[in-house]
């Protein structure tokens, strides 16, 4: 068992070898690295100034910050991802809300993905996040109590839709998820939010009085256990590419039917013509270093930022003490790659009843950093 994981570890470190050689040597042998392995093997930000390269779907992010682990309103979930950096505009941002939130009756936010440190494409999962503007929030309040490292990793967000359907389950829903989304709609750097259909059909039936802000409330795939929140290009990034403007109008009209009745509508069966001559499915480009902003190619070689200065210095920290999380000695960063997804595995929330983790004796600063490397990130179901 120990060679297995000595074998694993040695395994991981020649990949991170190799993948920065490529990046050193001529470009063909760069060429042949896929983007997602020189960013996904990144454990640090790079040490330049904070700046979003490109597009949400196709860039990289300079100068990050990581999300904190824990604060007075919020806590980072499934921390062996590493993906709670952002560009310093959207950590600042995410804490205002948790506050804002938490005010107006939601007990405090749960984080999920952010983006690497360094951005770029991920090994798994999103095709977005990758610019620092992006970031996951589930739609299950924070508990009254700090989770450990384990349940963090274990712990399934649920769904706020009725199962088997694509409505909201009304037996769950209440005036605290509304207040939520319009919380987070009122932030003026919020430039979308995406929920699913179902969310977006829900809010268009109940939201009263001013509606405005239910343009930024985007229908899209999935995020029933969670929403997507995407804030605008920061001041400073030159090179950021902004996203089209929403269309006007509340968009609780015939364009939201579509989704039941085209998009998300169950799928018919036909039958497969035989053909003497059968194609081959072509392959997908492989995104490398080179198809990014000219830009990314200085952040993937930059240095990286002292952990003393990596982690965002959120201003609602002061007094709080952050408490020690159960932290693995070292990372298995293959290890990593198996652990469970938000949505499926694990125990519900409201199904944990491990007793309150205590307040070390020692206060533990949330500046102190991981000890040994910090993992890739783990994988999500495709949609």
């Amino acid at each position: 068992m120990k060679t297995t994981v000595l074998l694993r570890h040695v395994l991981c470190r020649f990949l991170a070898v190799v993948i920065a050689a490529a990046l050193l040597v001529p470009d063909h042998a760069a060429a042949q690295t896929a983007a997602k392995k020189v960013f996904g093997s990144m454990a640090g930000a790079a040490a330049l100034k904070p700046a979003s390269h490109g597009f949400y779907s196709r860039g990289c992010l300079a100068g990050a910050v990581a999300m904190p682990f824990d604060g007075p309103t919020w806590q980072v979930m499934r921390i062996s991802r590493n993906r709670r950096w952002g560009h310093p505009d959207l950590i600042s941002t995410i804490e205002q809300l948790s506050i804002k939130a938490n005010r107006g009756g939601w007990n405090g936010l749960l984080v999920g993905d952010i983006s690497q440190p360094r951005g770029g494409p991920m090994l798994t999962g999103h095709a977005s996040h990758q610019i620092g503007l992006d970031a996951d929030i589930w739609l299950t309040p924070m508990p009254n109590r700090r989770l450990t490292y384990r349940e963090r990793e274990d712990t399934s967000a649920i769904s706020i839709l009725k199962k088997g359907t694509n409505y909201v389950d009304d037996r769950r829903w209440n005036k605290s998820y509304e207040n939520l989304l319009h919380h987070a709609a009122s932030f003026p750097q919020v430039e979308r939010l995406l929920v699913h259909p179902g969310i977006k059909k829900k809010l268009c039936e109940t939201v009263k009085g001013d509606r405005s802000w239910l343009q930024k409330v985007r229908p899209y795939y999935g995020h029933h256990y969670h929403f997507h929140l995407r804030i605008g290009c920061p001041r400073g990034s030159t090179d950021c590419r902004k996203q089209k403007a929403t269309t006007p109008g509340t968009g609780c009209d015939s364009s939201l039917q579509w989704w039941f009745d085209v998009a998300l509508a169950p799928k018919k069966k036909t039958k497969k013509k035989s053909t003497a001559k059968t194609t081959k499915p072509k392959k997908p480009k492989v995104i490398t270093v080179a198809d990014l902003p000219q830009s990314c190619q200085a952040v993937v070689k930059a240095g990286e930022k002292p952990v003393q200065t990596a982690v965002y210095d959120a201003k609602s920290l002061s007094g709080f003490v952050a408490p020690q999380l159960d932290l693995p000695a070292r990372f298995d960063p293959m290890a990593a790659l198996a652990s469970r997804p938000i949505e499926a595995g694990g125990k519900a929330l409201k199904a944990i009843t491990a007793a309150t983790v205590p307040v070390p004796s020692k206060p533990q600063s949330v500046y102190e950093p991981i000890t040994g490397p910090i993992p890739v990130p783990t994988p999500r179901p495709k949609r």
